[in-house]
């Protein structure tokens, strides 16, 4: 196994050599054509043999959703659990089966809106298991009604008027909630989809990849500006560790702290290029990440970072319940089921 994926030292490596084919289901893929959950289907499938974890160790969990079919196509073992619950199902199998490299298939209703409980707890317990947030800013499988993560004005079945929610930043939500990595990505890249579901996979703890999806029929074109060759560099922030934040054709953009440590977007000829900050995923303060996050503007898409945004050690919740249930087998022996049941007080009814 390679050392590469810290995360998934307890989980056994594979003695066969797996590609992709191998994780490919029987099943017959079901979403609209040309929706963009097959470009992330294809980019995970051919990632996985990189883990070196067989397909038997490997478990997809999702929710309600166009996205929650993944599990299906998936030759792994899966649950297509219930709305908004499928990070505490997860979290279950997660700590008492360390064995298994557990994935999350999410979208943007189903782990934001019923599912943000659940969402923000695993988060905060940091459960060793790996989360992907498809978002496409509406609710496709129920025929396009808006999200939590769609845009204020944003005319739908369900706001025939306009939207007047203020949206969700994902990314936003899971550093609130002190996440240990979070990171966000695009369905049609390939190369930096890959790249980054790599640095969540080798991250020890939860890892949320958020992942701008393209639905074709309810919300077509919704991250176009970010793909389209001839305005994405201007709008497109590519974070690398331990390189200056820049972006525009020219690098003639990049991100600068003000003196009251906040960060805005600067062009070089007003500050110069010295003055853009350099990227560090690893700072602890998660201030640091969530003004990145909030960089983005969620109606042009000018500033939007993607990569990286937060990698972190934190003590992982499995492990440290794993260590707990061992000290107290030293401690006090072996339990006893039915007396835990009866507890002090019981009574007889005749």
């Amino acid at each position: 196994m390679s050392d590469s994926f810290a995360s998934l030292k307890l989980v056994p490596k594979s003695e066969v050599t797996q590609s992709a084919k191998d994780f490919k289901s029987d099943q017959e893929v079901r979403w609209c054509p040309g929706c963009g959950d097959y470009a992330i289907l294809a980019g995970v499938q051919s990632f996985l043999p990189e883990l070196g974890v067989k397909k038997e160790n490997i478990v997809f969990v999702s929710g309600i959703g166009c996205s929650s079919r993944f599990p299906y196509y998936m030759n792994t073992y899966g649950l297509h659990s219930i709305h908004g619950r499928a990070p505490a199902i997860a979290s279950g199998l997660a700590t008492s089966r360390e064995d298994l490299s557990v994935w999350v298939i999410t979208g943007d209703g189903d782990a934001l809106s019923i599912g943000g409980n659940h969402l923000i707890h695993a988060l905060r317990r940091n459960v060793n298991l790996k989360i992907l947030l498809f978002n496409n800013r509406i609710y496709g499988l129920t025929k396009g009604q808006y999200s939590p993560t769609s845009e204020m004005g944003k005319i739908t079945k369900s706001t025939p008027m306009g939207s007047l929610d203020h949206p969700f930043n994902p990314i936003s939500v899971a550093i609130g909630a002190e996440a240990s990595f979070v990171a966000r990505t695009i369905d049609s890249d390939r190369k930096h989809l890959v790249e980054v579901l790599r640095q969540a996979a080798a991250h020890e703890g939860t890892a949320l990849v958020e992942i701008y999806q393209n639905c074709n029929i309810f919300n077509d074109g919704a991250w176009e500006p970010l793909k389209d060759s001839d305005t994405a560099d201007d709008l497109l922030i590519r974070l690398m560790h331990g390189e200056p934040i820049t972006f525009g054709k020219e690098a003639t953009h990049g991100v600068v702290r003000e003196s009251d440590g906040s960060l805005r977007v600067a062009a070089a000829s007003e500050v110069g290029s010295d003055a853009f900050i350099v990227h560090d995923a690893h700072v602890e303060d998660p201030s640091y990440a969530f003004a990145l996050s909030r960089l983005s503007h969620p109606e042009t898409l000018a500033n939007t970072p993607i990569g990286v945004f937060r990698d972190v050690n934190r003590p992982v919740y499995d492990r440290q319940m794993s260590d707990q249930v061992a000290h107290a087998k030293e401690t006090r022996g072996p339990g006893d089921l039915a007396a835990l049941i009866r507890g002090k007080d019981t009574w007889t009814v005749s």
